[in-house]
């Protein structure tokens, strides 16, 4: 089923892809641009869950449950939840097109393994998957899988004469524009720590571009390019719609709340002082 449904299409359309350009990294880009698209409905839900979370954060009732229940973090997750069902708000809809992500990410690197193929046996195997009222095996192969600096099958280093390892520049930058494209994509917080869904939030911002960077550096180049392309689209996507936090990618100013926050500290106690008989 999972042959059926995902790595032999994948495998026909990058094929199919490469038949027409002749170069395996030029369709990969192509290809992860057309999975955004197609993609996009989902994307354009996802930005208008973000954008209904951010206004149900500055909403009255929102605020009243923060301060009511300041003291009780599950009570505030309790309250939270129950305000975001009556308002038919998930929210866990902003990692939904990154959870969908997940088979065409595992598709990709099977189809790029298999339509990757050197042995004798690997082509073998290769042509079971090619429907061939849509490709020639025979036309196609030996395919060129260099791109740039890269092998589209190996993991991608850059070798410094003087140094014994390889660096891996894409893998680097994949961690950087999956952390930017989860930053600029994500409004910026109107509750306090205790909101469940910031903290949440803020764990994946973390823990994404970890695991994309560790998937790019162990897995192939040709995935890799996937990743960084993909986040590029994101990102112009959002752009495009209006919804792009730059300033997320600037530390917050902590001195000023702080000084705010005492200041209400010190009248709180002195309003106390003055009660007291």
């Amino acid at each position: 089923m999972w042959d059926t449904l995902i790595i032999t299409p994948f495998i026909n359309f990058l094929l199919w892809i490469y038949s027409l350009i002749g170069n395996f990294g030029g369709a990969i880009i192509l290809f992860t641009l057309v999975t955004r698209l197609v993609l996009y409905p989902l994307t354009a839900r996802q930005i208008k869950s973000s954008q209904a979370m951010q206004e149900v954060t500055k909403s009255k009732r929102y605020l009243e449950i923060q301060e009511k229940y300041k003291n009780d973090r599950e009570k505030i997750a309790q309250e939270q939840m129950k305000l975001y069902q009556e308002l038919k708000i998930s929210p866990l809809s902003s990692c939904l097109p990154t959870l969908l992500q997940l088979p065409i990410i595992f598709g990709l690197y099977q189809a790029l393994i298999q339509a990757l193929a050197s042995a004798p046996i690997d082509m073998l195997k290769l042509t079971r998957h090619i429907y061939p009222a849509l490709l020639n095996v025979s036309d196609l192969l030996p395919l060129n899988s260099k791109f740039l600096w890269m092998d589209m099958g190996m993991p991608e280093r850059v070798f410094i004469p003087g140094l014994s390892f390889g660096i891996p520049v894409l893998a680097i930058i994949v961690v950087i524009t999956t952390y930017i494209s989860s930053k600029v994509i994500t409004p910026p917080p109107a509750a306090g720590a205790n909101d469940q869904s910031a903290m949440m939030t803020n764990m994946m911002n973390i823990y994404m571009p970890l695991l994309m960077g560790w998937l790019a550096w162990t897995l192939s180049s040709g995935l890799a390019l996937y990743f960084v392309v993909q986040n590029l689209v994101q990102i112009g996507q959002y752009a495009a719609s209006g919804r792009v936090y730059w300033g997320n990618l600037l530390p917050k100013p902590k001195q000023q709340a702080t000084k705010q926050t005492t200041k209400q500290t010190t009248k709180q106690t002195t309003k106390q002082i003055a009660k007291k008989p």
